[in-house]
């Protein structure tokens, strides 16, 4: 019998829900809007509460790896073509920059990137079957500094063990942060899930793959840290 997608429901008004993240306003542009027109047929993936077909999807049998929040895409397109042999599954709600991911694919010739302009936690518990992911990344998620609000961050343990039952053993997942106190957040929570192990004593050296962006060599020209933490599902 196939696995049956967890049943959509409606959250009572008192429950606050996962989300991976939160809206913000920003402008298209006309670059953006044209990569929407030309290549958004082929390279996005309509949400739908069902188990989505990653070989049909992508078009070939590969390893797969599911990115949550990637910004204006600059690192997911430069993971895609230093890892060509793998694909890349990425979730991003806001418009601008699903346009600038879908230009770089254009522009760098890039075949194995998806893209579901949808809240991740919806796509995790909805389109992916258990076993399915063979790595996922999660970087610079919003550290939401004030502590009132730490509360709203992404990685905390109800997320984690959804994403860690659809990676497969030996998957990975990495993330990556600029915020000390949630890199030691992240630590804590990761390790505390006991289908997970540590790959590093604590924090790990950045993935060859993973770049410096713009953003964070200026942060570290002026002193800030960056934490890598990979663990591996066991």
């Amino acid at each position: 019998m196939s696995e049956q997608p967890e049943p959509v429901t409606t959250p009572s008004p008192l429950e606050r829900p996962i989300r991976s993240f939160v809206l913000r306003t920003g402008r298209t542009t006309a670059g953006q809007a044209r990569a929407f027109e030309a290549v958004g047929p082929q390279f996005l993936v309509p949400y739908k509460p069902e188990r989505l077909d990653l070989e049909a999807t992508f078009g070939r049998s590969a390893p797969t790896v599911l990115e949550i929040g990637f910004g204006m895409g600059e690192a997911t397109a430069h993971i895609a073509a230093t890892l060509a042999e793998k694909n890349f599954l990425c979730c991003e709600v806001h418009t601008p920059g699903v346009g600038a991911l879908l230009k770089r694919i254009s522009e760098q010739n890039l075949s194995n990137i998806r893209i579901l302009q949808h809240d991740a936690v919806q796509v995790i518990d909805h389109m992916l079957a258990a076993d399915s992911l063979d790595g996922a990344h999660i970087f610079f998620p919003d550290p939401w500094h004030k502590k009132r609000h730490n509360k709203r961050r992404l990685i905390q343990a109800p997320l984690i063990k959804k994403l860690v039952a659809r990676l497969k053993p030996g998957g990975y997942l990495h993330c990556a942060t600029d915020w000390q106190p949630y890199a030691e957040q992240i630590l804590e929570v990761l390790s505390a899930e006991p289908t997970l192990k540590n790959t590093a004593s604590d924090y790990a050296e950045k993935p060859a793959y993973r770049p410096l962006t713009k953003f964070e060599n200026r942060g570290i020209k002026l002193g800030h840290g960056v934490w890598d933490i990979v663990f591996e599902r066991v």
